[in-house]
């Protein structure tokens, strides 16, 4: 059963179908690029947990899963500003081979931090894995070795994406209408 298109979706950028396939080329990617090692995934909450949940039932290796929660502060002028864990790992990292699973990656200040911090936890590797890569935006330029799709400078929802914590269940990505944002 397909729910109704909410009206503040401008258009659908990746329907379901298409998100499964390309998760499942990725997974084949990953699993073959670890093969032999099992992988810690490490969620950045709250986004991420759709694709990661995807990402993790279509591996070949042994996986681990962890999570972490950010919190982001801006400047008055709306400029990058601090950011913080609000929610740190449960368990260590030290000697694991680590992906850390994003649902988009926009401007790079937040995983460059999130990167600086996890690699002085020593683990065996550290990679990045992003849903959706807004690399028109970037600001700082950061490593992302895996990708499902790369997007324009629009404003989505859908597959963990929200706008005011709604629409992360939609199980497609969608442009929000300028209006609604």
């Amino acid at each position: 059963m397909t729910a109704e298109v909410p009206p503040e979706v401008e258009r659908i950028l990746f329907t379901q179908e298409q998100i499964e396939a390309r998760i499942d080329a990725l997974a084949t990617e990953i699993s073959h690029h670890y093969r032999n090692r099992s992988l810690k995934l490490i969620g950045v909450l709250k986004g991420s947990v759709f694709f990661l949940a995807a990402l993790a039932r279509r591996l070949e290796v042994p996986v681990k899963i962890d999570f972490l929660a950010i919190s982001s502060f801006s400047n008055k002028s709306g400029a990058p500003g601090m950011v913080r864990i609000a929610k740190d790992l449960d368990e260590s990292i030290e000697g694991e081979d680590v992906l850390l699973v994003e649902d988009i990656v926009d401007t790079g200040f937040t995983l460059r931090y999130l990167l600086q911090t996890l690699a002085g936890r020593g683990p065996n590797s550290l990679a990045v894995c992003t849903f959706l890569d807004r690399n028109s935006r970037r600001i700082v330029q950061v490593p992302v070795e895996y990708r499902c799709f790369e997007i324009p400078d629009h404003f989505v929802i859908g597959f963990g994406l929200d706008h005011n914590q709604l629409y992360r269940n939609l199980n497609y990505v969608a442009v929000l209408k300028r209006e609604s944002e």
